[in-house]
């Protein structure tokens, strides 16, 4: 299995400019809204024309605009789960699966039947997408396009339609779901944790353009530019002077830190929220802190800081748990140690 993308479309006030490929292995594509994820699946579909490039599905050209190819939608052999479902209202459950199934009556009944039972809707198949609830409508638009057994299956925010609560509930079962399908995904999203748990592989994409690219873990774990430490999340970014070796100056807190090696193409510095340690003393990589501002999450606080001995503005952001901050609050002077720091193109 494999998907070559390198396309082209301008629009009047937003270009998308993307290339990447897969080779069998789930890809998600997180970006903010209107950075051009939804596009990007559309343009695969055949839903949306590029203005300009190439589509191949395993070695099979969907679109190369040099060679004036350009395959109809129905003609693609591609799932599109869109953000909504897409269920025919006035359809039952059964109805909606075997819509458009090129079989004979019998067939298209055991064919049905077989996808209720697998998708766990075994007593739904009567029942109107309106007489649903959110996941089993999700199951059912899921059911319905595994039944064309399409090449490559394209997920678009397929948690979006439902509230936080369930969304909670049905990513394991959804993702178990997706285990009885054996072709290419992708799910485009703007949540942190869906592509987390779902993709092998991750893009990053940015006012239409791919910023990053590569293992989802490994880009989580250890981003290497600035654009992939902002898409995961983290709030604490500098940019950096590297004083020799060992030593690299970031500019916003006035803080030198300490590390074996620093390559010579870093330009900023990004230290996780978590990455912090309360200790009793200065040392190595520790910041001798003044506090700004201590903000109460559920499970959590938020401690707003700068850097005492520097004369920078710009703030710290340390997430600690709550019993342990509360042991630790009343310290006259606060040292935080610095465990791990990002080095970024």
């Amino acid at each position: 299995m494999s998907l070559e993308v390198n396309i082209k479309k301008k629009f009047r006030d937003f270009n998308l400019d993307v290339s990447f490929q897969t080779n069998g292995e789930y890809l998600g594509i997180l970006g903010a809204s209107g950075s051009g994820k939804s596009l990007t699946l559309k343009c695969i579909a055949g839903v949306e024309t590029p203005d300009e490039g190439k589509i191949v599905l395993n070695k099979r050209v969907l679109y190369d605009s040099q060679n004036n190819i350009n395959i109809i939608p129905q003609s693609r052999n591609i799932g599109y789960m869109f953000q909504n479902y897409a269920l025919f209202p006035n359809m039952t459950a059964e109805e909606n699966i075997g819509v458009g199934l090129k079989l004979s009556k019998k067939e298209k009944r055991i064919k049905v039947k077989e996808l209720l039972n697998l998708f766990r809707l075994e007593d739904m198949g009567h029942k109107y997408p309106a007489q649903l609830s959110g996941g089993q409508q999700q199951r059912v638009a899921l059911a319905r396009i595994i039944a064309y057994e399409p090449d490559v299956l394209l997920l678009d925010e397929p948690f979006s339609a439902l509230d936080s609560r369930l969304k909670s509930q049905l990513h394991t079962d959804f993702f178990d779901m997706l285990k009885l399908y054996k072709g290419e995904v992708l799910i485009v999203t703007h949540s942190k944790e869906e592509v987390y748990r779902f993709s092998e592989n991750l893009a990053l994409i940015e006012n239409g353009t791919i910023t990053g690219f590569g293992k989802t873990k490994e880009i989580f774990e250890h981003p290497k530019s600035l654009s992939e430490a902002k898409m995961i999340g983290c709030k604490n970014i500098s940019t950096c002077e590297i004083l020799s070796d060992n030593k690299i100056l970031c500019r916003d807190w006035g803080l030198v830190l300490e590390t074996e090696s620093i390559p010579l193409n870093c330009k900023y510095i990004g230290i996780p929220s978590g990455n912090f340690e309360i200790v009793n003393e200065p040392g190595i990589n520790t910041i001798e802190c003044k506090l700004v501002n201590v903000i109460e999450e559920i499970n959590e606080y938020t401690i707003l800081f700068k850097n005492n001995k520097g004369n920078e503005n710009s703030l710290l952001y340390f997430n600690i748990n709550k019993e342990t901050w509360d042991k630790k609050k009343s310290q006259d002077i606060l040292y935080l140690k610095i465990n791990d720091f990002y080095l970024l193109q």
